[in-house]
């Protein structure tokens, strides 16, 4: 088992705050388990909805996704994920400020620089989201100044 703690994850991670998006992420064999608290703060829940705020589903798309890039580590370092589509997305239960998400997911293919992952997550055992996601892992652009 390997544990990264949000330090960590900013050496295997392009993003940054405020769309670094998962607090830790532990791997057991070829499954990460990704856990973030909704501080209720947050840039994305702003408006969304007033007096009864919910996290976005692209947001909790995102949150598995990063979680789910921590499996590739070894092979991403120097490139960057990109999303490249979803599939199967089902969401089940709204995320509110106070709950604590928690992603589980696994690479379950891939064809060249894009890889196919199966992800859920929950808050409290309950499923909020689940489906299949694929990303491209890109070489870094040329600094066009």
């Amino acid at each position: 088992m390997q544990l990264f703690n949000q330090d960590a994850l900013k050496s295997i991670l392009p993003h940054r705050e405020p769309m670094l998006l998962v607090e830790e992420v532990r791997m057991e064999g070829d499954t990460a388990f990704g856990r973030y608290r909704v501080r209720g703060d947050e840039w994305f829940l702003r408006g969304h909805f007033p007096g009864h705020p919910v996290v976005p589903g692209v947001i909790l798309c995102e949150m598995m996704a990063q979680t789910a890039c921590v499996l590739l580590a070894d092979i991403a370092a120097g490139k960057t994920p990109f999303f490249t589509g979803f599939d199967k997305i089902r969401f089940k239960n709204p995320v509110q400020p106070g709950q604590v998400f928690e992603s589980e997911c696994r690479i379950i293919k891939n064809k060249g620089p894009v890889y196919f992952a199966e992800g859920v997550g929950t808050v409290g055992g309950k499923v909020c989201v689940k489906g299949i996601f694929s990303f491209a892992l890109m070489e870094p652009a040329l600094d066009s100044k």
